[in-house]
C-alpha cells in the first residue's frame, strides 16, 4: 500500500494546514475520523462514523449554497 500524507492548505496563506485521517482507539477498537488544524493554536475534532456522515452531508449542502 502506498504511503502518503494528504494535507489541505488553510486559507490564511501562512504555513497552516488541515489534516483528516481515520484513527482506531487502541482501547476499544472503535474507529474515528480525526480532523486536525495545524496553525497558531492546534485544534482537533474527533467524529464517530455516523456523525462524520452527517457532517459530510451538511458540508455538501453548505458548498452548494455557495455555488448558487
Amino acid at each position: 500500500m502506498a504511503k502518503y500524507d494528504l494535507k489541505f492548505l488553510d486559507a490564511t496563506g501562512d504555513n497552516s494546514h488541515i489534516k483528516c485521517e481515520s484513527v482506531e482507539d487502541p482501547d476499544t477498537g472503535e474507529e474515528f475520523i480525526c480532523i486536525a488544524s495545524f496553525n497558531h493554536g492546534n485544534t482537533v475534532v474527533w467524529l464517530d462514523k455516523s456523525t462524520a456522515i452527517k457532517f459530510a452531508k451538511t458540508l455538501r449542502t453548505e458548498i452548494n449554497k455557495i455555488q448558487d
